[in-house]
């Protein structure tokens, strides 16, 4: 018999006790479904056994990890169900692509029609499936034979991927005799799958599942066509290179054909960047040129490049960042924990900011205040700015298109450019790699390289920045006149030589660790990449350092 320690009880179960009996006899504690568990601070299936005395813990669909699981176990319900009604014959293959409002756009692809009739079969069978609560069993298999069953089931982004692999072994999973590879964890069965929604969207379809903020209900999907088409270009010339997948990449690593991928990626950005260049010449009276977007995501390196195009436009950029008009640090408001919140826009000076932007555009000279960060006050900077006639003012801050920024600005004075990483790049078909962890990656290495901050407290922190943007960035990028993505394929290459050494160093059993360890697995997959190709202007140089134009 082993002691196990579940909510400050101690109960008593037998050797090789599956912990999917014990959630069993505590589900009704819980509000929500139990999805995983924690075997004395390391996360756990609810297939695994008990083999010692250990201390238990329950993660439910209301916990974020409990989320991703809950996700990606529809995910792999709702691929069982497409392989079982879609002719095997009339498409090549399924993509789970990238998120979007909160759900997943897939596409078919192949001799496939997306109709409402074809999605509301699919979905009925995942119903099926729900209702029918089949086991989702786990197989541990040596690398060389899953490569030779997804070479058999003609998954070729899975072959290309454990070729990789350094481990020996790889996990498979089954529903039903449908077998596929997932990166993460998963339900235990395909019971608890209840809540799930099949949109048709542009030439595919979105899978929705709840947020973890509300576990029952399915979010309401708006369609934002201006972020499909950025992620979707960004897809399609992935595509066109031969690299959407992290196992392409490491083909192109391994025959040198990176080189000529950083070479043309680097100029596609700076195509993209001088169309929006070009744009906003277009447009009589346009004075305050205005970006946001969440952290890490390259403000700083893209408003410089965009100012450099502009100059080719004949203007005269000036920039500027918001960060100088911060309130004095006594007025600055605090957030739920009791810390100082610097993500709300009541953290800056809106009238003072107003009130010089004003100023500027009545051709008014206007001496521009500089925050301290070590008093926690503004001054004067000494630095004194009056516009002409070709001069535009480029203003970088996370709340720069929320309309309460400039509201003393009229609206065709204003050109509002949302930056984020947006990422084309996939684990495979079926695993794509989340925005959020592609910023915290880059964040990782900047806040250890420029703030001596250790990956233990960069990830400590990063619900909170995570919080601020879904409240004060994210609701806005609707508004925007143009969207730029910053998210670079070979990145995560590159990244992988800086964060593994400062991922290693998260303590054992802290709460960061759950998260470094995550990363470091999907890094496991990743070869990595000296910085020697990079250009020095590349967006990549603002969080690695040796960049040409952000200075440290």
């Amino acid at each position: 018999m082993f002691n196990v320690k579940i909510k400050d009880k101690t109960i008593q179960v037998e050797e090789f006790t599956s912990v999917v009996d014990i959630a069993n006899e505590y589900k009704d504690e819980y509000e929500h479904d139990i999805v995983l568990a924690m075997i004395d601070g390391k996360l756990a299936e609810l297939s695994k056994s008990i083999e010692e005395d250990c201390t238990l813990e329950f993660l439910t669909t209301a916990d974020k990890i409990g989320s991703d699981c809950y996700r990606r176990s529809v995910v792999f319900m709702m691929l069982k169900a497409i392989y079982k009604k879609v002719d095997k014959d009339s498409f090549e293959k399924v993509s789970v692509n990238y998120s979007l409002q909160k759900g997943l756009y897939c596409e078919i692809h192949g001799d496939v029609k997306i109709t409402e009739e074809l999605l509301e079969t699919i979905k009925t069978e995942m119903k099926s499936l729900n209702e029918r609560d089949l086991l989702i069993a786990k197989n541990t298999l040596p690398v060389h034979q899953a490569i030779k069953r997804f070479e058999h089931y003609k998954m070729k982004d899975k072959v290309n991927l454990f070729k990789y692999r350094r481990s020996s072994r790889v996990n498979i999973y089954n529903i039903g005799g449908f077998e596929d590879y997932f990166y993460g964890y998963m339900a235990y069965s395909t019971g608890i799958l209840k809540y799930f929604e099949l949109t048709k969207y542009k030439n595919g379809f979105v899978l929705r599942t709840p947020d973890p903020s509300a576990p029952t209900e399915i979010p309401e999907f708006i369609e934002e066509d201006k972020h499909f088409e950025a992620l979707n270009d960004s897809t399609e010339w992935a595509e066109m290179m031969g690299v959407p997948t992290i196992g392409d990449v490491n083909n192109a690593i391994c025959d040198g054909s990176i080189r000529n991928i950083i070479m043309v990626q680097e100029a596609y950005q700076e195509k993209k960047i001088g169309d929006i260049a070009s744009d906003i010449a277009s447009r009589d009276g346009v004075k305050f040129v205005l970006i946001a977007g969440p952290s890490a995501s390259g403000k700083t390196s893209f408003a410089n490049r965009l100012s450099v195009q502009l100059v080719g436009q004949g203007l005269k950029p000036h920039l500027i960042s918001v960060d100088n008009y911060f309130v004095d640090r006594k007025d600055n408001p605090v957030d739920e924990d009791g810390n100082l919140d610097y993500e709300v826009i009541e953290a800056l000076d809106l009238e003072g900011f107003n009130r010089d932007m004003e100023a500027l555009l009545n051709g008014e000279e206007v001496e521009l205040p500089e925050y301290d960060f070590d008093s926690g006050t503004q001054r004067k900077s000494g630095k004194f700015l009056k516009l002409e006639k070709n001069d535009v003012l480029v203003i970088e801050g996370i709340h720069c298109l929320n309309e309460k920024m400039t509201y003393k600005l009229d609206a065709d004075r204003k050109y509002k450019i949302y930056i984020s990483a947006l990422t084309p790049l996939r684990i495979d078909e079926h695993n794509r790699i989340s925005a959020s962890d592609w910023r915290l990656l880059r964040r990782l290495v900047r806040d250890l390289r420029t703030r001596s901050k250790s990956a233990q407290m960069t990830i400590e922190m990063w619900h909170r920045v995570r919080r601020g943007e879904e409240k004060n960035i994210f609701p806005y990028e609707a508004d925007a006149d143009a969207i730029f993505n910053s998210a670079m394929i070979y990145e995560p290459s590159v990244l992988k030589v800086y964060t593994e050494p400062t991922l290693f160093s998260v303590v054992e059993g802290s709460q960061e660790y759950l998260e470094a360890n995550r990363l470091l697995k999907f890094l496991d997959y990743v070869l990595p990449l000296p910085e020697d190709d990079l250009p020095k202007n590349s967006i990549m140089r603002e969080f690695i350092g040796g960049s040409s134009i952000v200075k440290e």
